[in-house]
């Protein structure tokens, strides 16, 4: 799609500042490399040089933000929160692939599904006994659906991705390829020297707005359900075990793992390659930086680090202190040499 800068402008509620506002603007870049025919933006002081030698046809900035040197040729764009409007620019410029409203012929279908008239299945996606998919939503080449599996309205499974028996899917949900939602818990009961198989047979409920990346696994809940809350965003390579309750608008970075009938709350961020143990509480709003090890609850609001994880001041006062031994080593051994010299000489 391509609009001119004008029309841009006017749909982001920006201000022009300068410059001819008739280009045409065919993409949206990253202020470091923009060209002719390009909207970028600069959020932060430090990529400020960049904006001094750009080629972009047109920036978004902030309406306080402050500048010494814009090139001719570039437009400025002020607005209240430019990466909002940046993020419309990118929508507008670079719309999402619709697929084509029909059900492809290699596709495999049990009877008694409910589909609705303006959905697509692509080739060879399975869609077994039971299962209901809503209004205006996809289902990509090559997509398993277990039995009485439950799709909401809007919702987008790329290709490959797994969805067993009896998982629901609220609206507004993308699930990334690869990734295997409803998948057997890992639970076992150690008798008689050998480890015994518990029953999972829970499933998975996901509320609307969801968005699960590639190769993410979401176990099924033994007995009840796992629950994925509304609104959250869950990075690619997650592990999330059985019972887990993840609230609402939380987020999960990449090579996490959530063990066993845990709590994350409403708004909680979890870096990358957070581990958390087993019924482990994370309250509403606390964050769980990268690498860090999760053991014990975490209070709300807080943020923990290092593993075992400890409130953020605290382990970065530890790793100071570490980054310190081998100095205090050496001059403990100074002090020894000292004190054994003066030992002999009395």
């Amino acid at each position: 799609m391509t609009m001119t800068i004008q029309e841009l402008a006017v749909i982001c509620g920006a201000t022009i500042e300068s410059g001819d506002a008739t280009q045409i603007l065919t993409e949206a870049h990253d202020i470091t490399s923009a060209k002719s025919g390009q909207v970028t933006q600069l959020t932060q002081a430090r990529y400020r040089h960049y904006l001094k030698e750009s080629k972009a046809s047109a920036c978004f900035i902030a309406t306080d933000f402050e500048i010494q040197e814009v090139p001719e040729s570039l437009v400025l764009l002020r607005c209240v929160d430019p990466e909002m409007a940046f993020i419309k620019a990118l929508t507008l410029l670079h719309p999402s692939v619709n697929y084509s409203t029909k059900i492809a012929s290699q596709a495999v279908i049990a009877e008694g599904v409910i589909l609705p008239e303006n959905c697509h299945i692509g080739a060879f996606a399975v869609i077994n006994e039971g299962v209901e998919i809503g209004e205006n939503s996809e289902v990509l080449a090559g997509v398993y659906l277990g039995q009485n599996v439950k799709v909401g309205k809007n919702c987008r499974i790329y290709p490959y991705a797994v969805i067993y028996d009896g998982v629901e899917i609220g609206d507004n949900v993308i699930i990334h390829s690869g990734a295997v939602i409803g998948a057997d818990g890992f639970g076992y009961k150690f008798r008689d020297g050998k480890h015994v198989k518990v029953p999972q047979i829970g499933n998975v409920v996901i509320g609307d707005n969801v968005e699960i990346g590639a190769n993410t696994c979401v176990d099924r809940g033994a007995l009840g359900s796992t629950v994925i809350g509304s609104g959250s965003k869950i990075d690619n390579l997650v592990q999330i075990g059985h019972n887990n309750k993840i609230g609402q608008h939380v987020i999960i970075c990449g090579q996490t793992g959530i063990s066993g009938s845990c709590t994350i709350e409403n708004y909680a961020i979890l870096a990358g390659s957070a581990g958390v143990a087993d019924h482990v509480k994370i309250g509403q709003g606390a964050v769980v930086m990268a690498r860090a090890g999760v053991a014990n609850d975490v209070a709300p609001k807080t943020q923990v680090f290092g593993s075992p994880a400890k409130e953020k001041r605290i382990a970065y006062r530890e790793q100071v202190a570490l980054g310190q031994l081998p100095d205090l080593v050496k001059i403990i051994k100074q002090l020894e040499t000292r004190l054994a010299q003066l030992e002999l000489k009395n």
